[in-house]
């Protein structure tokens, strides 16, 4: 019985995480600048990846499975919002965005590159 409910729980979250995962390809197509394409891709995709790694857990339910999902997950939250800040700076230094969309621009009274290497 609980083994019938798992699958169907990991059944869920592996339908729900590809819908995720489509819903961030679609973004990636569909918005105009580097810097929405950015947060389409990180947001929406990290959930979907950790709801797929959760749906795969229910279904497995192997000590040697659980180990390696886990990891990949820790590795997925680590490394997707550093590439995200390093998207995001290198599209605002070339200037691949369309400054009219933002709310505020922080980082233009710092001058050209957008940032600075030491404190400021």
């Amino acid at each position: 019985m609980i083994g019938t409910i798992a699958d169907w729980l990991g059944a869920g979250c592996l339908v729900a995480g590809a819908l995720l995962a489509l819903a961030a390809g679609i973004g990636v197509l569909r918005f105009p600048d580097a810097l929405s394409r950015m947060h389409a891709a990180t947001k929406p995709q990290v959930l979907g990846v950790l709801l797929l790694l959760l749906g795969i857990m229910l279904r497995l339910r192997s000590r040697a499975d659980l180990g390696m999902i886990l990891l990949v997950a820790v590795f997925q939250l680590a490394t997707a919002p550093v590439a995200a800040q390093m998207i995001g700076r290198a599209a605002y230094r070339a200037g691949r965005l369309d400054r009219g969309l933002l709310d505020a621009d922080e980082l233009a009274e710092r001058g050209p590159g957008g940032g600075s290497a030491g404190p400021g």
